[in-house]
C-alpha cells in the first residue's frame, strides 16, 4: 500500500464543498505543502483572491508566485483581526485541513514523528515556548494523566503518567528515544505504532494548544463568512471532529442550540453535510492518511 503523503486528502470534495465563484474571496488556513491551495487558484479568475495561512516557517518554500495569492504567517486561530489587516472584512468560504502536514512528520528534527530519533519538540510554531520536553519533564503526573487520557485517549494514562514522572527523576527527557525506552513496558504488544501514535498525539495538542485554536477558529470564521458562504473542515480523529459537529449544527460546543423568543434557532451555520464525508476505498489504497478523514461542510446563514 502506497503512503503518498504529498496528495492533499480528498481534494475534489474540498473544492466542490467551497462552492468557488470566479471573483471570490476565499480562505486556505492550513496552508503546509499548499496541494490544495493551488487547487482552489484554479478556480479564481482575475478578481479572485486567496488568503492562505500557516505559521510554520517550511509551509514558506511552497507559495506559489501568483498575484491574487496572500500569505499570511500566523496561526489560523488569529483569522478575523489578520484578515482585516490585510484588508478583508468578509470572505466567500474557508477550507481548514486539520491534519498534520505531511512535511512535518517527514522532517526528523521537528520530533512529530516516531519513526526517527530527534528532540522533543512538536511545536508548529517555533516562536512558541512550550515543547512537548518541557511538558514532559515539569508537568504533574495529575496533568499527564489526564492530557495522555483525554487527548490520547490512552487506556493506561494514569500508569503511563506516573512512569514519566518516575523516570524523570533519574534524568530529564530529552529525545524521543528516551521517552520511547521509559515507557516500553507500559506499550501493548503487537500495539506498539498505535499506542505511540497516541502518546504523540496528546503530545502535539497540548504543545500546540489544538483544540482551543480549533474552538476560537470556528467562532471566527462564523464572524467573517458572508452569508451564503462555505465552511469546510477536515478533521482525523474525534477530538477535532466532535467541536466542528457541535458548532455547525449548534453555533456551540456543548449542550442544545439556543432559540430567540419565538423559537427560532439561534446559530450561524446550516449544515450541508448531515454525515461526515468520507475518503473512498480508492483514495485509501492511495493515501493512508485518508483512512480516518472526515469532512464537514456547512453554509453561513
Amino acid at each position: 500500500m502506497a503512503n503518498n503523503y504529498h496528495v492533499p486528502v480528498m481534494l475534489q470534495p474540498c473544492i466542490d464543498g467551497l462552492n468557488i465563484k470566479p471573483d471570490g474571496v476565499y480562505v486556505d488556513v492550513t496552508f503546509g505543502g499548499g496541494g490544495h491551495s493551488r487547487e482552489i487558484l484554479k478556480h479564481l479568475g482575475p478578481k479572485g483572491r486567496l488568503i492562505a495561512f500557516d505559521q510554520d516557517p517550511d509551509a514558506q518554500a511552497n507559495i506559489p508566485a501568483d498575484d491574487r495569492f496572500v500569505f499570511i504567517d500566523q496561526n489560523f486561530g488569529f483569522l478575523k483581526n489578520n484578515l482585516r489587516l490585510k484588508g478583508f472584512k468578509q470572505v466567500d468560504g474557508i477550507l481548514a485541513d486539520l491534519g498534520v502536514s505531511s512535511h512535518q512528520f517527514d522532517v526528523p528534527q521537528r520530533g512529530f514523528s516516531i519513526r526517527h530519533n530527534a528532540d522533543l519538540d512538536m511545536r508548529m510554531d517555533q516562536h512558541r515556548d512550550l515543547t512537548a520536553a518541557e511538558i514532559l519533564n515539569t508537568y504533574s503526573e495529575d496533568k499527564l494523566h489526564k492530557i495522555f487520557g483525554i487527548y490520547g485517549e490512552v487506556k493506561n494514562a494514569k500508569s503511563l503518567a506516573r512512569a514519566i514522572v518516575t523516570s524523570r527523576l533519574e534524568q530529564p527527557f530529552a529525545d524521543i528515544d528516551s521517552l520511547k525506552s521509559a515507557i516500553a513496558g507500559y506499550i501493548p504488544k503487537g500495539k506498539e505504532n498505535k499506542y505511540l501514535a497516541q502518546v504523540f498525539q496528546a503530545l502535539r495538542i497540548e504543545v500546540n494548544a489544538e483544540i482551543q485554536v480549533l474552538e476560537d477558529f470556528l467562532v471566527q470564521a462564523a464572524d467573517v463568512l458572508k452569508p451564503g458562504g462555505h465552511l469546510v473542515v477536515m478533521s482525523y480523529h474525534s477530538l477535532e471532529d466532535r467541536p466542528v459537529k457541535n458548532f455547525m449544527a449548534k453555533g456551540k460546543f456543548q449542550g442544545e442550540v439556543e432559540k430567540d423568543f419565538f423559537g427560532n434557532q439561534q446559530k450561524p451555520f446550516n449544515v450541508i453535510t448531515r454525515k461526515a464525508i468520507i475518503a473512498t476505498d480508492e483514495e485509501i489504497a492511495q493515501n493512508n492518511r485518508a483512512r480516518s478523514a472526515k469532512l464537514r461542510i456547512a453554509e453561513k446563514i
